[in-house]
């Protein structure tokens, strides 16, 4: 009975970690967040300088305020159809760490909502797939209401060795 006790309040502070405010958007018909202490601005979307022999996903750089940032095409990364850039298409500029190592990555969204203050007790687990389906990089599903907010753990979305490098080989020729 107490071994079972304790992971009930393990579990507990597991989702109550999870609780605060999530700055959420839109890709497609489906409804993301992420945790606003890893935003650092939003921006309209500006044009994008493609850089050569990166991944798929990367949009390319943006010069922003005089700091070159990479950029993620989001819709690219998950799979998704490419869209059209609209009066409502956004770059999140966001935190990511790396090891010991923070730097700024943009990622292109379709359009921003809101910011949720989200309790812990709405947040659960991401659901289980099977070995075949990798769901590390999402941080739990928000439950509003009757909608369901998929909340991302930005840094392993963005985490992949290649993009990863191609953000930290830009941070090093910054600085």
């Amino acid at each position: 009975m107490p071994e079972t006790e304790t992971k009930k309040n393990a579990l507990d502070r597991a989702s109550l970690d999870k609780d605060g405010k999530y700055l959420t958007f839109a890709l497609a018909n489906e409804e993301y967040g992420l945790e606003i202490l890893k935003v650092r601005e939003i921006i309209g979307y500006i044009n994008v300088t493609a850089v050569p022999q990166t991944p798929h996903y990367v949009k390319g750089v943006i010069n922003l305020r005089g700091q070159v940032i990479p950029v993620v095409d989001l819709r690219a990364k998950f799979g998704m159809e490419t869209a059209d850039i609209t009066d409502e298409t956004c770059i999140i500029v966001v935190e990511i760490a790396q090891g010991k190592h923070k730097f700024n990555t943009g990622i292109v969204v379709d359009c921003v909502q809101e910011v949720l203050d989200i309790a812990g007790t709405d947040i659960e687990d991401p659901p289980q797939f099977g070995a075949a389906v990798e769901t590390n990089f999402i941080l739990g599903m928000g439950k509003i209401g009757d909608t369901v907010k998929i909340l991302l753990d930005i840094d392993r979305v963005l985490g992949d060795a290649e993009a990863a490098g191609f953000a930290a080989s830009l941070d090093t020729e910054a600085a």
